[in-house]
């Protein structure tokens, strides 16, 4: 399979777009984590350092944006939910239907 020239381009337009929004959800979960006053503010800070460093491998902070594999790509967020169907609006009814394929294997 092979992105079209029009959802290549869509994907890279809204690929940042995707990722400040998912960013901002964290970051309110790390104000969470520091805000919940469980334990003493070290075991809080250690909690939240712990958890920056698994998310800063995730899809939704980082992404490699390669052609051959955007489907696989947005396919992938969107199961992380770091987007949603609606998040493929103006994408062609190719792609979304090899999204589906890929997320339904």
């Amino acid at each position: 399979m092979e992105i079209s020239k029009k959802d290549w381009e869509l994907y890279r337009e809204r690929i940042a777009e995707w990722q400040e929004r998912y960013m901002d959800r964290l970051n309110k979960e790390y104000i969470a984590i520091l805000s919940s006053g469980a334990g003493n503010p070290s075991d809080r800070f250690w909690k939240l350092e712990a958890r920056i460093k698994k998310d800063r491998k995730h899809p939704g902070v980082i992404i490699e944006i390669r052609k051959s594999s955007a489907f696989f790509d947005i396919a992938d967020l969107l199961r992380r939910n770091v987007i949603t169907c609606d998040d493929l609006a103006g994408f062609s009814d190719e792609l979304r239907e090899a999204v589906k394929m890929i997320n339904n294997r």
